[in-house]
């Protein structure tokens, strides 16, 4: 594939020239949060930092850091740097508990965030001859809206589906020729099964390339997807805290998500001391907003674990690499002392040739950790008999118990027993009271 940039002189700039961006636009930044934020301004002052004290990213980890408990005790204008006036649009999470997140732009917000999603789409190799799917959800989830509009700036003729409707998704898809898809991963892998039922195979299929985010994936299911649909899956990485997707994405050598130095500072903490990691070691995500000026986030803690490496790319690309999402240190489950994360459990179910569709519950009986993993049977492993059920319900556990150090009841479930979601996928049900 031909590479395609965007804009090659930040994509492939050099690693000073980088820097040097960024070490001017975090000064100017600290000083617009300092002065138009009081809730920033008091956690500032509470650690006794003040601008001045701020004069280049060397100074980062002087700055306090910032928290989705933080956004909350703010909501909804506390965090807002800019008159209301100035603001054109807001965005807010898909999480169910507690206050929402919602997150300010304004127009320039808008088009800088719109910038780093055409990066994205032309880095899969998509130019004004595609068409483009968007069929993440739009409204207050960031998917829709950000991918739209960079699918505009690339010239992509744009077909905003949002989720769900899956006939319609199919009809136009394959009407209208599209060739690249942006969705969740598991919708993605939720079409092509729809696609295959309808008589298609991945040859009759226009689709060339994918990028999918939103939730975690592994790189069995983004085989599977690539294999079903007969396209390359790319992973795109995002927050509605820091604008939503495209604060990095995945190149054609699909080895980690370049992230758009020139609008976000990335850091590696100890998610436990928030002690600042050399680069190449796992541990927790943070990111500072260069360049936002409605809601811009310094030091902001993702939960995202995961590792940041800057090495030479196939691509051309300059930009330091973040690994996928390892986890999160805050959706780890704990089960009887073992820290499991859904993650590991889908890379086993795909590794032994399982579908994706598959459901983890975990309760607590007689103060004893309960933990079920639901995986759904293809059509071909369903016909077996109940002794060769149970047969492949043991193996499977057993490889679990290799993976996690803790063997889960197996459960295989019927074809389409498992409710497919049109959205973030909702792979864990946990019963215990433990809060």
């Amino acid at each position: 594939m031909k590479e395609n940039y965007y804009q090659p002189e930040i994509e492939c700039a050099s690693v000073e020239t980088l820097k040097a961006l960024q070490d001017e636009r975090l000064v100017k930044q600290v000083k617009h949060v300092y002065e138009n934020v009081p809730y920033y301004r008091d956690l500032m002052d509470k650690k006794g930092v003040k601008p001045e004290d701020i004069k280049s990213t060397a100074d980062l980890h002087k700055l306090p850091f910032i928290t989705k408990a933080d956004l909350r005790d703010a909501y909804p204008y506390g965090l807002l740097a800019k008159p209301l006036d100035e603001c054109v649009r807001i965005q807010s999470t898909s999480g169910t508990t507690g206050r929402r997140v919602v997150a300010f732009y304004t127009q320039h917000d808008v088009d800088l965030w719109e910038d780093c999603c055409a990066r994205a789409i032309m880095a899969v190799g998509g130019t004004k001859e595609d068409v483009c799917q968007v069929s993440y959800g739009y409204g207050l989830f960031t998917g829709g809206p950000g991918l739209n509009g960079g699918s505009h700036k690339v010239g992509c003729l744009t077909l905003p589906m949002s989720s769900g409707n899956t006939e319609r998704q199919l009809q136009f898809m394959t009407d209208l020729g599209a060739t690249i898809l942006c969705c969740t991963p598991s919708y993605a892998a939720y079409l092509g099964e729809s696609l295959h039922e309808k008589g298609y195979t991945p040859e009759t299929i226009p689709l060339k390339a994918g990028i999918f985010g939103a939730e975690p994936w592994t790189e069995e299911m983004r085989r599977d997807i690539e294999k079903s649909l007969g396209i390359k899956a790319y992973d795109i990485y995002g927050l509605t805290e820091i604008s939503g997707p495209g604060v990095s994405f995945e190149c054609s050598e699909q080895s980690g998500m370049h992230i758009n130095e020139d609008h976000f500072i990335a850091e590696i903490i100890n998610p436990e001391t928030g002690e600042v990691l050399p680069e190449g070691e796992v541990g927790e995500l943070v990111f500072t907003s260069l360049t936002k000026e409605a809601f811009p986030l310094l030091r902001y803690r993702t939960r995202d674990l995961c590792v940041l490496k800057r090495e030479k790319c196939s691509c051309g690309r300059t930009l330091i690499k973040m690994s996928k999402p390892l986890g999160r240190s805050d959706d780890m489950m704990i089960i009887r002392g073992v820290n499991v994360f859904p993650s590991q459990i889908e890379a086993v179910l795909l590794n032994e040739g399982y579908t994706p569709n598959y459901r983890i519950e975990v309760d607590r009986v007689n103060n004893t950790d309960t933990f079920d993993v639901y995986v759904e049977l293809s059509p071909e492993m369903f016909s077996d008999t109940v002794r060769e059920i149970t047969d492949r319900e043991n193996k499977l556990a057993a490889a679990m118990r290799t993976m996690l150090g803790i063997g889960p009841k197996m459960h295989l479930v019927a074809p389409k027993t498992i409710a497919r979601s049109e959205g973030k996928a909702v792979r864990v049900v946990d019963k215990r009271k433990l809060h």
